[in-house]
């Protein structure tokens, strides 16, 4: 009789449904957060870090809410800013890039190409850094490793891309829905470096 009412106290286990759906709702809210934390223009690099490490601890059933994002903001932001500030350097020169390609200068279209592309390999290796940022570790070290990984693995560099893209058509169909969009980057970002690490 005992142990009957010990059972019919037990939690039920959440179905493989409902804890995947969790997870969805979770990246989107994150998005929200992430937007809200990109406000600083120059911080968007800390924003997905703590997004990441939000996520992180989400799928492995710690808690968290939105003091943790907060406190990881802060501390991904003191050197994160930087990049930030490095990265918009390099979206004005790709962009100065495309404009002499449409001029007609000898050669503009392949330079336009190359910083298109050079640019895009730099965002997907600030994503994988970002997914992998811990308190107190360097954004010099993690960008290095991200981008050696961005090359090792082609595959789940890809994915990252692909992520990138939904957001990018999202807010070109409904603006307003590239901003929960944003934590499903995250999330692929995330699940790049897991299935990179398990490998």
């Amino acid at each position: 009789m005992a142990q009957a009412r010990v059972k019919a106290r037990a939690p039920r286990k959440e179905s493989v449904f409902g804890e995947r759906f969790a997870v969805f709702a979770e990246c989107l809210l994150t998005g929200v957060w992430i937007a809200v934390a990109c406000l600083g223009v120059v911080t968007y690099p800390a924003a997905f870090a703590a997004g990441a490490r939000h996520l992180r601890r989400r799928t492995s059933h710690e808690v968290g809410g939105v003091r943790e994002f907060v406190a990881d903001f802060r501390a991904a932001v003191r050197g994160g800013w930087v990049v930030g500030l490095a990265g918009w350097a390099v979206a004005v020169a790709v962009w100065v890039d495309v404009l002499a390609a449409r001029s007609g200068l000898p050669g503009g279209p392949l330079v336009g190409a190359v910083g298109i592309f050079a640019l895009i390999g730099l965002a997907v290796a600030l994503l994988r850094a970002a997914a992998v940022w811990t308190p107190g570790a360097t954004w010099r070290a993690l960008l290095s490793d991200a981008g050696r990984r961005t090359v090792l693995d082609p595959a789940g560099s890809f994915l990252v891309v692909c992520g990138l893209a939904v957001v990018t058509l999202s807010a070109l169909f409904v603006a307003p829905l590239a901003v929960p969009v944003l934590g499903a980057v995250a999330a692929a970002a995330v699940a790049v470096e897991e299935r990179y690490r398990r490998r």
